[in-house]
């Protein structure tokens, strides 16, 4: 019960990120590529100040540094830019659906083989996804802005990997974003951020950055070595609705049969993934499947 409910509260982060920065870039309060920066930096400041705090030693090697901090800023360039041209509940298909597919094929690729049933759960809860995000009218697709949130969904299903094999989460986190925001600056000066500023987009971005993102993804790496990756490549298809209800919540926008119908299907997916068996291996013994 403890694990779900802390992955409750980690999904609960990621759709107040997408609430956060629809606010800020949809708002008009800062564009897109220097929110993500904001976000980059104030989450680098949060943990580098709690791991001093706290004593931590803060070196890795430079690999763990490079895998960590090129993974994140792939998968915040990709939505920062794919953000301008991209209808937001496509977008969340692509994403997240994508995020899905590589956490999948890399287990599969060392060995785990996935059950019927945790397949079964896993189409139910894209499916049902597709179902609330898919345009109900026809509607041009931006094919670049499209690759562009794929290759996001890329990044972000790397980190989510990477962060099985985490010793210490908070140190770990606090290094990816350091040198995410170090490897953030190029695209700053090169993509044109910056043009729009003010106030409030900056305070949408120090809490998206220091709170939902920073601390976010702090407990996200806690909590993934106790997740088999179908486990925790599914439940992340929750955060579109859990945004969506925000945005109805929050916004006063309408919850409509679709997202009824939406939710049911991926909670359900969801439920049948984790109750699943756990997966066996098929490329090696016992003893080295519980090494990750």
């Amino acid at each position: 019960m403890r694990l779900i409910a802390l992955t409750c509260v980690v999904m609960l982060a990621f759709a107040a990120n997408s609430v956060l920065g629809r606010a800020a870039v949809g708002g008009g309060f800062m564009d897109a590529i220097a929110f993500g920066t904001v976000r980059l930096v104030s989450g680098a400041a949060v943990l580098v100040l709690l791991c001093w705090i706290q004593g931590r030693p803060r070196q890795r090697s430079w690999q763990q540094n490079l895998m960590g901090a090129s993974s994140l800023t792939l998968y915040v360039v990709g939505f920062s830019l794919a953000y301008k041209d991209l209808d937001a509940g496509l977008g969340a298909l692509v994403l997240f659906g994508v995020v899905q597919v590589t956490m999948f094929a890399w287990n599969a690729a060392r060995g785990q083989r996935s059950g019927a049933l945790q397949g079964a759960g896993a189409a139910m809860a894209l499916a049902g996804l597709a179902y609330v995000v898919w345009p109900r009218e026809s509607v041009q697709v931006d094919l670049w802005a499209a690759a562009l949130m794929a290759l996001s969904g890329l990044g972000w299903g790397a980190y989510s990997l990477l962060g099985k094999g985490a010793r210490d989460p908070l140190v770990a986190t606090a290094m990816n974003f350091l040198w995410a925001s170090v490897f953030m600056l190029p695209v700053l000066f090169f993509a044109g951020g910056g043009a729009v500023v003010t106030a409030a987009g900056i305070g949408l971005g120090i809490v998206s950055g220091a709170l939902t993102s920073g601390l976010g993804y702090a407990l996200w790496y806690r909590i993934l070595p106790q997740l088999q990756a179908e486990v925790a490549a599914t439940v992340q298809l929750s955060v579109p609705i859990i945004a969506i209800l925000a945005g109805a919540i929050l916004l006063a926008e309408p919850v409509g049969f679709a997202l009824i119908v939406g939710a049911v299907l991926v909670l359900g997916g969801i439920f049948l993934v984790i109750r699943a068996p756990r997966c066996t291996s098929i490329a090696a013994p016992p003893s080295q499947t519980q090494q990750h």
